[in-house]
């Protein structure tokens, strides 16, 4: 059974940071994706960021958050990581970490229909 648990969200002012985890047990994830997706009240979960577990550091990043958010993993720890820096208040929303069973391709990554595993999120407030 996979789990993914995630940390680290919380309450930070405007330009503030804050940094999520994202635990995995139950398997490794080989080549697939892994990807972080937010929610905000009364609003679709949007693509946040996604990274290669293995085969080189390939990772993309939804254009919202270039520039201010870092996605990175530690393979020897099965754990990913969203490092958020200059938050603004629109980043408010409960973050979830996702992960795919398999590699499907090199373009599927943006669509929460994509992943196959979701954590069970973390609410991540940032206040103006």
């Amino acid at each position: 059974q996979v789990q993914l648990v995630e940390s680290g969200g919380g309450l930070v002012q405007a330009g503030g940071s804050l940094r999520l985890s994202c635990a995995a047990s139950g398997r490794t994830f080989s080549n697939a994706f892994m990807g972080w997706f937010r929610q905000a009240p009364g609003k679709e979960r949007e693509f946040v960021a996604a990274i290669r577990w293995s085969g080189g550091s390939i990772y993309y990043l939804a254009d919202s958050v270039k520039g201010r958010f870092t996605i990175s993993r530690d393979n020897a720890k099965n754990t990913m990581f969203l490092q958020m820096n200059s938050l603004k208040p629109e980043d408010t929303a409960v973050y979830y970490c996702a992960a795919q069973r398999t590699y499907y391709s090199a373009s599927n990554y943006r669509s929460a229909l994509e992943y196959d595993y979701w954590g069970q999120g973390t609410q991540v407030t940032v206040s103006s």
